[in-house]
């Protein structure tokens, strides 16, 4: 751990730099980051010019993650999903970070695609275009014609990129166990938890090879579908650094304009677009997480295109359904069936008090599912969902914010196209085809083999493991370990107020000696100073001193509390 501090002390320290240079003082002189600012340094920031803080704190949040670079903005990125954790304000600040990042040279693009393929790019392609696409935090896109003909794009990503990620994710673990408690302390209770499930992703995403297998998944789901188009990956010209996919043309699916032009009909491409959406959350289990107008395209012909497969939510069977049920129960105004539907989504569930939860769940209810049709609100609702998710500390899988958080951004497209669109209308059909998919004959028979299988392991281990535990009571071994916990802060207080007790009683003793000293009767040798005897002023000094010691010890508590 230490190395690991040592090893980042330059990025660590940076890092604290532009925290105070952006008005955050308080993250950096409230945790162990402070050892790492020299005093000299301390002085110059305090007395720098201030006109930062003529924005607000969400926006210097902002600016500090853009200065910090594409690890630190990619993890803003994920959190802008989060409503749950982060307050409304931060996250529209974070929704800003579309990495609108400066294009690299396009001389060092061309050599990593050679260094990549193993041969020079004329060997490859027969165009290259040299002014890119568009560029990201992590790579950038370059405009392409293969020697066969095709047109295609390629991604590249930024020089030592990887490099840059990994030593940044080692610093986010080193950042997390430096300011753990401040961040407990406004409320993320969880941050090593945060980094680590980032790290994950980071590292999927910095894989190439891994997006191009998720659109050749997407491809064979939707093959026999004639409104749905995914481009296909070459991946005998991809790597985990460069990938080679089939250029599509085609408006954005917010161009309603050019959709009139064509001669389509913006409705029906909403609608074309939520169904898509609902079967691959309801029906395939893993759906596109990122389907912003950038990434849907419309060809003339009406054809739906999806582009960017760097974001891929997954659902197992199990959440799909809980999934569903959270909707269903929600749609029957029934807030138990809700409750139980949620406590089966979640990883871990310990709801103190169900029927509170419970009643939370039959507010929501009321504010939500008896709305008129007009008034609804997936944005609303997702908050609320994400409220209650938040408030009773449910660990459900980070697919589900991704789908809330896709479903108020289709919500947002359809309304542009569709003025009379409603999320709720597409998905309660869906619900009602997962009910039945759930109670068909198939998955109960299903459902009947897991268990059976389950039990039938029970069985056989169970004969072993009752004789070790008899064997063991007969021999007198069996032990039980029993671990209390919650009880350290309370015993550490209470040790403090013995201490500090004895230490004041002691002071009354002393001072009582004093008082009884001036009764004495001693011998001519006692020193007498003002009228009184030495041994009454050796009982004032120490009384004074176990009372200025009891002062700097509250003292010092007050201090801490503050």
């Amino acid at each position: 751990m230490f190395k690991n501090t040592i090893s980042n002390l330059t990025r660590i320290r940076q890092v604290a730099e532009v925290l105070i240079r952006y008005g955050f003082e308080d993250v950096v002189t409230s945790t162990a980051l402070r050892r790492l600012v020299p005093n000299s340094r301390r002085r110059s920031w305090q007395e720098g010019e201030q006109a930062v803080f003529e924005t607000t704190r969400w926006q210097r949040i902002r600016m500090i993650i853009e200065e910090l670079g594409p690890t630190f903005i990619k993890l803003a990125q994920a959190l802008s999903n989060r409503a749950d954790l982060l307050p409304e304000a931060l996250i529209d600040e974070f929704e800003k970070l579309q990495s609108n990042v400066p294009p690299f040279p396009v001389a060092q693009a061309r050599r990593i695609i050679e260094q990549e393929l193993g041969r020079p790019l004329e060997e490859v392609f027969s165009e290259f275009e040299e002014v890119p696409l568009g560029s990201a935090s992590i790579g950038q896109v370059h405009g392409a014609r293969l020697l066969t003909g095709e047109k295609v794009v390629v991604k590249v990503q930024r020089p030592d990129v990887q490099e840059k990620v990994r030593t940044d994710l080692s610093l986010l673990h080193e950042l997390v166990r430096l300011t753990a408690p401040f961040l407990r302390r406004q409320g993320l209770s969880n941050p090593q938890d945060i980094v680590d499930a980032f790290e994950r992703s980071m590292t999927k995403e910095l894989d190439y090879t891994s997006e191009a297998r998720s659109m050749e998944q997407f491809r064979k789901l939707y093959e026999d579908y004639d409104s749905f188009y995914i481009p296909r990956p070459y991946r005998e010209l991809s790597t985990n650094r460069i990938l080679v996919i089939e250029f599509v043309s085609g408006c954005k699916i917010t161009d309603k304009s050019q959709l009139l032009e064509w001669g389509l009909s913006p409705e029906k491409v909403a609608e074309t677009g939520m169904d898509i959406y609902l079967t691959q959350i309801f029906e395939f289990g893993a759906f596109h997480a990122d389907p912003h107008p950038g990434n849907v395209l419309v060809r003339p012909d009406g054809t739906l295109v999806l582009i960017d497969f760097g974001m891929v939510g997954r659902l197992t069977r199990q959440q799909k359904y809980a999934f569903a049920g959270v909707f269903i129960g929600m749609a029957r105004q029934d807030a138990r069936s809700m409750a139980l539907n949620f406590r089966r989504l979640a990883i871990t569930s310990e709801i103190p008090d169900m029927r509170a939860f419970e009643a939370d769940l039959s507010q929501l209810i009321e504010d939500f599912a008896l709305l008129d049709v007009k008034e609804m609100s997936m944005s609303d609702l997702a908050d609320a969902l994400q409220g209650i998710i938040y408030r009773y500390k449910l660990q459900v899988p980070g697919a589900v914010f991704l789908i809330l958080r896709a479903l108020v951004i289709l919500e947002g497209i359809g309304k542009v196209l569709h003025p009379r669109f409603n999320t709720f209308e597409f998905v309660r059909p869906y619900g009602a085809r997962i009910v039945g998919e759930q109670y068909s004959m198939e998955n109960i028979q299903s459902e009947a083999l897991y268990t059976g299988t389950q039990l039938l392991a029970l069985l056989q281990t169970l004969p072993t493991d009752v004789r070790q535990i008899m064997r063991k009571i007969s021999r007198g071994d069996l032990r039980v370990r029993v671990e209390l916990s919650g009880y350290q802060l309370l015993l550490r207080k209470a040790d403090q107020l013995v201490s500090r007790s004895i230490l004041a009683a002691i002071t009354v003793a002393v001072i009582l000696f004093a008082g009884l000293s001036l009764l004495g009767h001693y011998s001519p040798a006692m020193p007498y100073y003002n009228g009184l005897p030495g041994i009454t002023w050796w009982s004032i000094s120490v009384a004074v001193f176990l009372v200025l010691l009891l002062l700097l010890l509250d003292g010092r508590r007050e201090k801490r509390r503050e």
